[in-house]
């Protein structure tokens, strides 16, 4: 009843600032726009997919089955974050925008460079993934992914750039980083991501995250005061 009342009066404060409310509309827009320019971006990833690489890490395992981790492990991951947003209100505008700019500047990546799948991977059986073949007959419904989207890896970089959100946050930092390098791990094991792909999102993110606090300062700062 206390985490109740708790809450409702921080939404009461938040949607009583105009600030809060134009920052949050903004981010929402921002979001589906950024998902929506991904979407297209790795539609003509797959398109224009030329043939595979050698790779130091794949050509040398074998292919792991990591169907369902690799697509469940986000969906879990993501509900995780929204609910700590949901608990403080102030922090979502930020955190929304945070995200539609890393979704924003992978989708320009994702564009320049067309190597193809590399030969021997896990293919993301919508059979198999009981929530996406429920959704679309083809599991890239959801998460606007082709296989051909590779550079650089969204599941590896994403959850390291939200450590870096909510560094101040102990407990969520380590986790955001644990998730980061578990997930780099699986789409290697599947064979879904080059080595490169892996190991250049953690500087590209840590960049994505500099970009995003200078352009929403205002935002981040509201967002520190209240971690």
């Amino acid at each position: 009843m206390i985490m109740f009342s708790n809450l409702k009066s921080k939404y009461g404060s938040a949607f009583h600032d105009k600030r809060f409310v134009s920052g949050l509309i903004i981010g929402i827009l921002f979001l589906f726009g950024s998902l929506v320019i991904n979407y297209f971006a790795a539609q003509y990833a797959f398109e224009r997919a030329s043939v595979a690489v050698s790779d130091i890490f794949l050509s040398n395992i074998p292919v792991f089955d990591v169907d369902w981790i690799f697509v469940f492990g986000p969906i879990v991951f993501g509900l995780w974050i929204a609910l700590l947003c949901f608990t403080n209100p102030k922090t979502i505008p930020f955190t929304l925008k945070s995200i539609a700019v890393f979704v924003l500047i992978r989708s320009a990546f994702i564009t320049l460079t067309h190597i193809g799948p590399f030969p021997d991977h896990n293919v993301i059986d919508g059979n198999s993934a009981i929530l996406l073949h429920a959704i679309s007959n083809s599991p890239n419904f959801f998460i606007f992914s082709t296989g051909a989207d590779l550079f650089f890896s969204g599941h590896t970089g994403l959850p390291f750039m939200l450590a870096l959100v909510f560094w101040k946050h102990f407990k969520t930092r380590v986790f955001c980083i644990a998730t980061s390098v578990f997930f780099g791990v699986i789409v290697l094991l599947g064979h879904l991501h080059y080595s490169i792909d892996v190991a250049s999102a953690f500087f590209i993110s840590y960049t994505i995250y500099v970009i995003t606090i200078k352009v929403f300062k205002k935002d981040h700062e509201e967002f520190l005061s209240v971690m």
